[in-house]
């Protein structure tokens, strides 16, 4: 597999998702640059809040077979503009995280990622686990 880069809001739950999905233990903690997995590079979300840093995104991208657009459920904003995803030859997938809390609006964050332009997107809870081994064969990681 080649890698997969994750790009979403800060908060989102980018680096999370990495952690379960590499089945590291979760430490949070905010990430300040790139960072390069075995099979992710994680992305800070002002990456994608700001588009002076769009280009550092397109100068890595060329390294991954699929990129990942992550929202969260409890954030209706979003930081993707329209049609985002045909911007890339990368497969690109959505996921929708925090599916679990009270605050969560799946629907919504559903027509966020397909704005973007997502067709295949994946609803994860970083709790209790739902939806993670559909993403890990999804992605081919063991």
């Amino acid at each position: 597999m080649k890698k997969a880069m994750l790009i979403g809001k800060s908060g989102s739950g980018k680096t999370t998702l990495i952690q379960l999905l590499s089945s590291e233990k979760i430490r949070y903690n905010k990430t300040q640059a790139m960072e390069y997995y075995p099979e992710f590079i994680d992305t800070p979300g002002e990456y994608i809040e700001s588009r002076r840093y769009y280009s550092a995104i397109i100068s890595s991208v060329d390294q991954c077979e699929n990129m990942v657009l992550v929202q969260s459920a409890t954030d209706q904003d979003s930081v993707f503009p329209p049609n985002f995803a045909k911007t890339f030859n990368q497969n690109i997938l959505g996921v929708i995280t925090k599916i679990d809390k009270d605050s969560a609006k799946i629907e919504e964050a559903e027509k966020i990622l397909q704005r973007a332009g997502v067709n295949k997107i994946f609803e994860i809870s970083s709790i209790t686990k739902k939806g993670l081994a559909e993403l890990k064969k999804y992605l081919k990681i063991k």
